[in-house]
């Protein structure tokens, strides 16, 4: 029997996955890093607490999102961050699911995205000499991840 309990549950590969963007029609994403959650902790103490340091929970933080994929004819990627500059990210915020699949092709494992929007957006470097695919990238701010399965 393993740790978790669980007999011949093997963990779920990391190269099944498909990112859901609200409006957006993309191609599938090559990379994807999922934001980090922490707490702050707030150091406290009273005049009466000689020795004592208490820690408190300060606020949530969650690291960006960070999206990667081949460059494609698609203006999608490109024309979200686009509107952010122009009209600012109010009126443009999106919310985005991660969904990571096993090997039949089921959905497993999904991370839901809350208000998010992007902060940067870069095109792949380009070498005449070289053989790879070009790679857009697009960092993305949020207001809250959670795993919802």
């Amino acid at each position: 029997m393993s740790r978790t309990g669980q007999i011949g549950k093997d963990p779920y590969r990391n190269f099944r996955f498909r990112v859901e963007i609200d409006g957006i029609g993309v191609a599938a994403f090559t990379d994807v890093t999922i934001p980090d959650n922490t707490t702050t902790a707030v150091e406290y103490r009273e005049g009466t607490d000689a020795n004592v340091l208490r820690k408190l929970s300060g606020l949530n933080k969650s690291s960006t999102l960070t999206l990667k994929k081949g460059l494609t004819d698609s203006m999608d990627i490109y024309n979200w961050r686009k509107a952010v500059v122009d009209k600012g990210a109010d009126a443009n915020r999106k919310n985005i699911s991660i969904i990571l699949i096993d090997e039949e092709g089921n959905d497993k494992v999904r991370w839901d995205i809350i208000n998010a929007w992007p902060i940067k957006y870069e095109d792949g470097a380009l070498n005449s000499k070289g053989e790879d695919v070009v790679v857009e990238s697009l960092e993305i701010v949020h207001e809250g991840i959670s795993r919802t399965k």
